[in-house]
């Protein structure tokens, strides 16, 4: 499996949208005690559930620590390919391949520096070298050649293409001081171009309220199809997340993807505010270098950290009024599909939600 120096675009190589046909999915099995509750246990079997229903619907490999692989195994259905790897966390999306394809129907990934959301700045874990190496891993199991982008930090959900040269971000990652410091704004969209062979990069200036991974896009916007996305939003003025969706709206407003084409908006509201509570804080363990979990803290939580697979969508759900019009408004957008609602509280409680641990390997 060749390391290879030149660049998708270069190559003919494009990401597809999410929405296109996948040939699987991956996951990492959690387990980390300083950032998981209760060990892990709680999340692990939303983790499985989340893997046994994406499993119905197409191919899913499960990767898991050697301490954790007859337990990941014997929760799994058989159907999910269990692969034993080394890892830090279970933050696929981040730290594994982005897949890019080409018109022949050939395969190659993209292997992005991982620094655990901003290194030694503002980074929620130490070490992370297990994790940087997770992409080229999966380009292994693939058997895939790879592009190794050594001097250019990225996660996997601080990205959404919409298959025809548009690549949506925020600036509030993008251009955080933790990542790529040494580049300019217009250095960073070129590297992006290149790498996801895209024409066109559109900026939103902030992600949702309190993401620890300084506002991913993947938990604020999303494209449904090409031209048309959803962004989170709330009524609520008094809510911090209400200016952030509010200026995300009108820069979407104001803009055009690749083909020229005015952006089709469909607002997706936000649960009510979920507060990590006295019980979920002290199953976590202390650690030094490790992003606390505190009472009263305030989750990233949103319904556009969705996962879009062949025929269905696995949703986050919280127990909120809100959740039926999530479910609604999908089930109007995707006809095709079938919405599959999943409780993820317990996703949430480890900074992200079920967009964040998933990652497609396009058709």
């Amino acid at each position: 499996m060749k390391k290879l120096d030149t660049t998708p675009k270069q190559d003919g190589f494009r990401m597809p949208g999410e929405f296109e046909k996948h040939a699987g999915c991956y996951m990492i099995w959690p387990e980390r005690p300083d950032n998981w509750r209760l060990g892990a246990k709680p999340a692990q079997a939303v983790f499985a559930e989340v893997a046994n229903t994406i499993g119905k619907y197409e191919p899913m490999t499960m990767i898991v620590s050697k301490a954790q692989y007859s337990n990941a195994r014997e929760v799994l259905n058989d159907y999910v390919r269990v692969v034993e790897m080394a890892n830090d966390d279970s933050w696929v999306r981040d730290c594994g391949a982005t897949f890019v394809i080409n018109d022949k129907g050939e395969t190659r990934g993209v292997d992005w520096t991982f620094n655990a959301w901003g290194g030694l700045v503002d980074g929620l874990y130490f070490p992370w070298d297990s994790d940087d190496k997770i992409a080229m891993k999966m380009c292994e199991l693939e058997r895939v050649d790879r592009y190794r982008v050594d001097d250019f930090v990225l996660e996997g959900g601080s990205i959404h293409v919409d298959g025809e040269g548009t690549v949506m971000v925020t600036e509030e990652c993008l251009l955080s001081e933790g990542r790529n410091p040494q580049l300019s704004k217009e250095e960073i969209g070129q590297k992006l171009c290149e790498y996801l062979n895209c024409e066109k990069v559109l900026w939103i200036p902030r992600g949702i309220y309190n993401d620890e991974t300084n506002g991913h896009v993947d938990n604020m916007c999303n494209f449904v199809k090409p031209g048309e996305v959803i962004l989170a939003w709330t009524d609520d003025e008094n809510d911090p997340q209400y200016e952030r969706s509010m200026e995300a709206y009108e820069y979407l407003s104001n803009e055009t993807d690749a083909k020229g084409r005015k952006l089709v908006i469909h607002k997706m509201y936000t649960p009510a505010p979920i507060l990590i509570t006295k019980e979920e804080s002290e199953g976590v363990d202390s650690v030094d270098g490790t992003l606390p979990r505190e009472e009263g803290d305030r989750l990233a939580a949103s319904y556009v950290n969705f996962y879009t697979g062949n025929g269905f969508i696995a949703l986050p759900v919280f127990n909120d009024p809100n959740d039926e019009k999530a479910i609604k408004l999908l089930e109007e957008l995707f006809p095709d599909r079938k919405i599959e609602p999943i409780y993820a509280r317990e996703i949430l409680l480890g900074g992200g939600n079920i967009h964040c641990i998933t990652q497609q390997l396009p058709l």
